[in-house]
């Protein structure tokens, strides 16, 4: 009797797991990957390795050994696969992970366009490849998308700590974090509609309750960076003005190097808190129109504007000053003075490009293997982007969603926090124009 009513109490509760697996895998989908969805699919990789190398070339052939009498073998066994040897999977919130040891002469190009019959034959959302190594591969798999709801993680009354802010989620579950003490400069190229305005404005309203001064440069009329203008110290909208606020900033620079030379410090950072100087981020939107020019006087100055956007590109890592230099293209089409801008902006940032040659200017010199990743961001998926200068390694991530009401909200109450940079007001008023 006892034993009849064990077994009917196991079938309830399995009968109940199954009908409630919809809500808890919904719930709770960390903990369900855990303790159902792992084992079955690292079974599916281990077994479904051999058939799938075969399949899409990923094997190499041992030639036994041959005699030949003129053209005629006479002695020889079948050609033999050899599958390049597999890890053992490793699980990991919301997929797994598993590296793959390439045989001579193969490159993690095979490899990831096999990606999309891996995720196929694993039954898994997708498969992502890098190379952490020279001859590894290593292949995660995902069970969801974890950028369907790049909100989760960043909850309203949150903030973020001094220089950092949180605008999105990454595709390893974790939040989107631009850390300007990690990665100082930060460049953002992607097409129209891409996002790239939409991880403007998360990026300003993270750090709008920060004692951090907000420079804008809009060549675009100050349409994008106008609504957000009460938390701005300086806003430019012509070259001309652009111009003088970048130069003003070059002297700022030179300022707070004197400053650290006289104290011994090799950085702000290493000032005390009452001397080091308050911090600096300056927001380029649509950078190329500072260096396309019509005349001998526009070619004059856009050369002074991207000499002192160089400049602070080389200078201002360690005294404060930090650059975000959004883009459609910043290519060497645009002079010599937007490659060597190019290559000090060591954070990156991809969303979804126009052509191949776009995604390579961006990523080939850091992340040469996302190129192709790049190119798989579809319009559907707006603020989807590749993200570089993470551990030295490139990912997928998506910005948050925040509307243009919301950063105007955010900007304006912390409105009176924006500080006053004399210097820079000047500037603008040698322009005719006054801070915003």
């Amino acid at each position: 009797m006892l034993r009849q009513l064990l077994v009917w109490c196991l079938l309830v509760l399995v009968a109940g797991v199954v009908l409630a697996a919809p809500l808890l895998r919904r719930r709770f989908p960390i903990g369900w990957w855990y303790a159902v969805g792992f084992v079955p699919v690292a079974v599916r990789v281990l077994r479904s390795w051999r058939p799938l190398a075969i399949e899409r070339g990923l094997t190499i052939t041992r030639r036994p050994p041959l005699a030949l009498l003129g053209t005629l073998i006479v002695r020889g066994q079948p050609l033999r696969p050899i599958t390049p040897r597999i890890g053992i999977p490793r699980p990991r919130p919301g997929g797994l992970v598993v590296t793959v040891r390439m045989h001579a002469g193969q490159t993690p190009g095979g490899y990831a366009a096999a990606a999309d019959s891996l995720a196929h034959a694993w039954r898994v959302h997708a498969v992502r490849v890098t190379s952490p190594e020279r001859g590894r591969v290593r292949l995660t798999a995902l069970s969801v998308d974890p950028l369907a709801d790049p909100c989760a993680l960043v909850g309203p009354g949150s903030a973020d700590p001094l220089m950092c802010a949180r605008v999105g989620r990454r595709e390893d579950g974790a939040p989107w974090v631009i850390d300007f003490r990690a990665v100082p400069h930060w460049l953002i190229v992607g097409a129209t509609q891409s996002g790239k305005s939409t991880l403007l404005s998360a990026l300003v309203t993270r750090l709008a309750p920060q004692p951090v001064a907000l420079v804008g440069i809009d060549l675009k009329g100050g349409l994008e960076l106008s609504p957000v203008g009460p938390r701005l110290s300086a806003l430019a909208t012509t070259r001309r003005e652009a111009t003088a606020l970048l130069e003003a900033l070059v002297v700022e620079t030179q300022l707070r190097m004197t400053v650290c030379r006289f104290a011994g410090a090799r950085s702000v950072w290493e000032l005390p808190g009452g001397k080091r100087p308050m911090p600096i981020v300056v927001l380029v939107d649509e950078v190329a129109e500072l260096f396309l020019a019509a005349s001998r006087a526009d070619k004059d100055e856009a050369a002074r504007a991207a000499t002192a956007l160089v400049r602070l590109a080389q200078l201002g890592a360690a005294l404060g000053v930090h650059l975000v230099v959004a883009g459609q293209r910043v290519g060497s089409d645009l002079g010599p003075g937007a490659t060597a801008l190019r290559a000090q902006l060591a954070g990156r940032v991809c969303h979804r490009v126009s052509d191949s040659g776009t995604a390579e200017m961006v990523l080939g010199d850091l992340a040469p293997d996302a190129i192709d990743a790049a190119q798989t961001i579809s319009a559907d998926e707006p603020g989807v982007a590749i993200l570089t200068g993470v551990g030295g390694d490139w990912m997928r991530a998506r910005s948050l969603l925040v509307s243009p009401k919301e950063a105007v909200r955010v900007c304006a109450a912390h409105a009176h926090t924006t500080p006053h940079l004399p210097a820079l007001a000047a500037a603008l008023a040698s322009c005719g124009k006054g801070a915003p």
